[in-house]
């Protein structure tokens, strides 16, 4: 029977990768129906098929649809505003043109903090360009930097939806999560970024010309360096200071204010409201701009939302099922840990499908039953390992390919040796980090 619910769940798997790449189904229709398909030949009966499903698509969502869409929000307004910008132009001015790949790796990283690794790259490329011509540097020394900060706080850093998906999953603590991930996320990045490129630049020369994308600001004025800053470091400011505040001597009242203010939703609505002022009002925008610019940036929130709401639904099958409890008797029988467990199941499913997001909450739904009989787990690591995982090998089935590819204007062997060597050097990287840290924690 092991066997046999472990043959399925395989198929299960599959089914999704060949629904994303084969059939080019969206990837909530390829989780749904390989949900479905898991839950019916595992002999689930058929009243609680629809009952677990929904039970975890809003189990996860419950949690996380209103920070996803407060997250999109806040970096479209830094965005429009021009306040991204204003960050990586400060770092350019302060490190000066010999240490270009670090002012970019530092921009990639501040920014990427409240916005999808796409909007970041939307937000910076324009500088990134403007540097290469002005600098007469090879591209792939101002860019690879840049795009291993975007990344590596795209794939494991709160409150990016990701890492927050694979928190709810797991019951991982928020603010260790962001502790680790932070202490985890600068190493991965100096090393894949600043130095990768400097190592690679001599290396690949390309023979293209990156396409030049122009971001058009609805604000009359941009904001200082110091409000941008402000305005992004906020809800990340908020959490440190909620998962710091139980260690300080503070009155009960205090300590809830702190908790409440630090919770995911309530920093972002905070900082969301902050932006609106600060980077909307403040700089000509009147309250019908920063309406549209509100409706606009929620649509495709619902795509992000329904592959992560999939992915709470195909675990709550696969506990159900009693695919989680076969798995977990597999590796304790094979001394598998946890986090090994968690990073080769993330970057399987990354290869096959290209999506870091489908991956990371894919690989936390099936380790989640695994880990809930064992003890001494360390659940916030096993939330970067995961997300670690999620982000290696990034292929031809992976639109940030693309994305790198056209607009840095580089062929596909220049895009392999660059960005796809950079991508597993961040997953590989990252999850040495996790480990170390878990012969400590």
């Amino acid at each position: 029977m092991n066997t046999y619910l472990l043959f399925m769940t395989l198929i299960a798997i599959v089914l999704v990768v060949l629904g994303v790449s084969l059939f080019k189904w969206h990837a909530f229709i390829s989780l749904l129906v390989a949900s479905l398909f898991l839950a019916i030949v595992s002999g689930l009966s058929l009243e609680k098929i629809v009952v677990a499903y929904e039970t975890g698509v809003g189990g996860v969502l419950g949690h996380l649809i209103g920070i996803l869409a407060l997250g999109t929000i806040l970096g479209k307004m830094m965005a429009d505003s021009g306040a991204g910008m204003q960050i990586a132009e400060f770092f350019m001015r302060a490190f000066g043109v010999k240490n270009l790949p670090w002012a970019m790796l530092l921009s990639g990283f501040i920014v990427g903090i409240p916005v999808f690794f796409e909007v970041g790259i939307l937000i910076l490329l324009p500088l990134v360009i403007s540097v290469h011509k002005s600098s007469k540097q090879n591209i792939l020394l101002i860019a690879l930097p840049l795009i291993a900060g975007l990344s590596i706080v795209h794939g494991l850093v709160p409150p990016h939806p990701g890492a927050l998906a694979a928190i709810s999953i797991y019951k991982a603590n928020l603010g260790k999560v962001l502790l680790y991930s932070l202490i985890i996320a600068i190493p991965a990045s100096i090393i894949a970024g600043p130095l990768f490129a400097m190592w690679v630049h001599k290396r690949v020369i390309p023979k293209g010309e990156p396409e030049l994308i122009r971001i058009t600001t609805k604000a009359k004025f941009l904001p200082g360096t110091g409000v941008s800053f402000f305005v992004i470091l906020l809800p990340v400011l908020l959490m440190i200071l909620s998962a710091v505040a139980p260690y300080l001597s503070l009155s009960k009242g205090l300590l809830k204010f702190l908790t409440l203010i630090g919770s995911p939703l309530i920093a972002l609505l905070i900082s969301v409201f902050v932006a609106y002022y600060l980077l909307g009002f403040r700089k000509g925008m009147d309250r019908n701009a920063v309406k549209k610019l509100t409706e606009s940036c929620l649509l495709p929130v619902g795509s992000i939302a329904l592959i992560i709401g999939a992915g709470g639904g195909f675990k709550q099958i696969l506990i159900e099922s009693g695919v989680g409890n076969t798995i977990a008797q597999m590796a304790q029988n094979l001394s598998l840990s946890p986090l090994v467990l968690a990073f080769l199941i993330a970057g399987l499913i990354r290869i096959a499908t290209g999506s870091a997001t489908v991956a990371l909450t894919t690989a936390a739904g099936i380790v989640s039953p695994v880990i809930q009989h064992m003890s001494g787990v360390n659940l916030e690591l096993l939330v970067i390992a995961t997300g670690a995982g999620s982000l290696m090998f990034s292929h031809v089935n992976d639109a940030g390919f693309w994305m790198v590819k056209e607009y840095l204007g580089l062929s596909v062997p220049e895009t392999f040796k660059t960005w796809t060597v950079l991508e597993t050097l961040l997953s590989f990287i990252a999850f040495g980090g996790a480990l170390l840290l878990n012969t400590f924690f």
